[in-house]
């Protein structure tokens, strides 16, 4: 329980990134656009995906709130600890109940945050989720596990409703991860996950996933996905006798404090050319805005969690959770802009990792 944070959000600082239009106004920066980085909406309409449309909506993904015991340096949410406005209520979740159950074709409901496991309603809303017969995903940055005596039967809880663990890892040694996410964040992992272990996930057989997610570190893309979950389950293996079942690799996205640190280190022209140069057609079509809706926490919706965060609402007369008409969430073009690049760079990346 020796987490030590590394500082405030953009939000708490005031700075102009904490202003959604002043990040878009850098990602669509005249001098580079025009010269170095043609605009992603003409790359992709070049292969015949204008507009670019959803598919059939199977993944109900929600940002339950920004509050975060953590402050990471990379974080496209710009979540930590003073982020306690940004919280769902329990109104805006019995509605996204009423969506989960009326439409049929959402298999999967994707918690999200911040912490999600720090909103007031979390368990009450995992266990009604769990009674419509619909897969629950948790996104669990381990620390929480540790944090205060009241997370400390998490572990038992996820078991209890069979939740799908998705748990950032960035590395599996301590000065990386620490550098990444704050002093004294490695070791409470490690105990996190050896607790998850001890309740069955993880372990061959008991039918309780445990997947880890792998951020970069700096300003580059992403390993092979493959070659780093054979290295992460030696490593962990070897050193703790941890196990899990699958690492998910995903492009850190230039947005928020992971756009600040681009700014600030001057690596964001060398970074935004490395996702151009490595843009892979074939990763549009398994995108995940095309199955995916995301609601933000106070019931806005959204192609994606990245479009979320930069407040690129769904073009649709559809747009918050309070007027939601699939007909006409069938027939909106999805809202795409340059840190798209992120997603396609590559093998691609997604909440599940690679795509191709």
């Amino acid at each position: 329980m020796g987490v030590k944070q590394k500082g405030k959000s953009l939000k708490a600082r005031g700075t102009d990134l904490s202003d959604t239009f002043f990040q878009i106004k850098v990602l669509n920066g005249k001098e580079l656009v025009d010269v170095n980085f043609p605009k992603f909406t003409e790359k992709v309409a070049n292969l015949g995906f204008q507009p670019l449309l959803p598919a059939t909506l199977e993944i109900f993904q929600l940002n339950i709130g920004k509050l975060c015991n953590q402050t990471c340096a990379h974080c496209h949410v710009d979540a930590g600890p003073d982020r306690k406005e940004e919280n769902m209520d329990k109104a805006t979740l019995e509605r996204c109940l009423e969506i989960i159950a009326a439409v049929p074709s959402i298999h999967t409901v994707d918690i999200t945050g911040g912490a999600p496991e720090m909103n007031k309603h979390f368990r009450w809303f995992v266990e009604e989720v769990t009674k419509l017969g619909k897969k629950v995903i948790n996104r669990c940055n381990l620390t929480i596990i540790r944090a205060n005596k009241r997370f400390y039967d998490l572990p038992e809880f996820f078991k209890k409703n069979n939740v799908h663990i998705v748990a950032s890892l960035p590395d599996f040694s301590k000065k990386r991860t620490d550098s990444q996410r704050g002093d004294g964040v490695f070791e409470d992992s490690i105990e996190a996950l050896k607790m998850l272990n001890e309740v069955g996930y993880g372990k061959e057989g008991s039918g309780l996933t445990l997947d880890l997610v792998y951020n970069p570190s700096g300003a580059f893309l992403p390993a092979s996905q493959e070659t780093l979950q054979a290295e992460f389950k030696r490593q962990l293996k070897r050193k703790f006798d941890i196990e899990f079942n699958a690492l998910f690799a995903i492009t850190n996205l230039p947005i928020s404090r992971f756009l600040d640190y681009l700014l600030e280190s001057e690596n964001y022209e060398e970074y935004m050319e490395s996702l151009v140069n490595a843009f892979n057609p074939s990763t549009i079509m398994g995108l995940m805005c095309r199955n995916t809706i995301s609601v933000s926490w106070d019931g806005f919706m959204y192609d994606c969690d990245f479009n979320q965060m930069l407040d690129l609402k769904v073009a649709s007369s559809s747009q918050h959770i309070n007027d939601f008409d699939l007909d006409a969430l069938k027939d909106r073009a999805i809202i795409l802009n340059q840190h798209c690049y992120g997603c396609t760079a590559g093998a691609g990346s997604s909440c599940g990792g690679e795509i191709t």
